[in-house]
């Protein structure tokens, strides 16, 4: 991609990146976005992974999804 360079260590391994934001602006969003997406990902992919349901409790209990009460209905069987 025009407008990333990597700098490199003594042994020629990637270290940096360097981004020209005026050479990656033509772009658009969805690849910047992409680009961004592929940056977090390689800098977390040592990180312990968190299950969802996990996850899931935390952010319920934090407030910040809501989860709407789900009532079982019971079927009557007609006679």
């Amino acid at each position: 991609m025009k407008g990333i360079s990597f700098v490199t260590d003594e042994t020629h391994n990637r270290r940096y990146a360097q981004i020209d934001l005026k050479g990656i602006a033509k772009y658009d969003d969805d690849a910047l976005e992409d680009l961004m997406d592929i940056l977090i990902a390689e800098a977390r992919k040592d990180e312990k992974s968190v299950p969802w349901e996990s996850v899931k409790s935390e952010l319920i209990q934090e407030g910040k999804i809501n989860v709407p009460n789900r009532r079982k209905t019971v079927s009557k069987k007609r006679a």
